[in-house]
């Protein structure tokens, strides 16, 4: 497990599993997105799995699957909505963090521009230079 912080608040990580959950609740989080697709992975990282141990350690659980696809800002929407539902940290993943990273980052364009959203993805150690023109794109259509 390898949360690196966004915001105070939200923090993006690689791939977790279910004996990782303990572990999250004891750091403080309450919620937990799944954003990897069970397509992806084998049997043992499944979301059912993963929610079943969430919901043990005491964590809410959450699934808003994303390709690169679905990188849009309607699941941007979402995501934004489950964050903002918590009340606590959250806790993001899919294989690398990056699509957990690009979903934040397409959510939050409207405060901090994309300039800003970049300089926050690279200060958590991802670097999101090549979703610039989604990211443009993304703020234009917003404006």
């Amino acid at each position: 497990m390898d949360p690196r912080p966004i915001t105070p608040s939200y923090y993006v990580s690689p791939q977790i599993s279910a004996e990782h959950m303990p572990a999250i609740a004891q750091a403080g989080f309450q919620l937990v997105i799944c954003n990897r697709p069970d397509s992806e992975v084998g049997d043992d990282l499944k979301s059912d799995l993963l929610r079943a141990a969430a919901s043990e350690a005491g964590l809410r659980f959450e699934v808003l699957e994303l390709t690169h696809q679905t990188l849009t800002p309607e699941n941007a929407a979402i995501h934004r909505e489950l964050i903002e539902s918590a009340d606590g940290n959250v806790l993001a993943y899919c294989r690398s963090g990056t699509r957990s990273s690009v979903i934040w980052a397409l959510a939050h364009l409207d405060e901090l521009g994309v300039d800003g959203v970049l300089a926050r993805a690279r200060a958590a150690g991802y670097d999101l230079e090549k979703y610039r023109p989604l990211f443009e794109q993304a703020a234009a259509g917003a404006g």
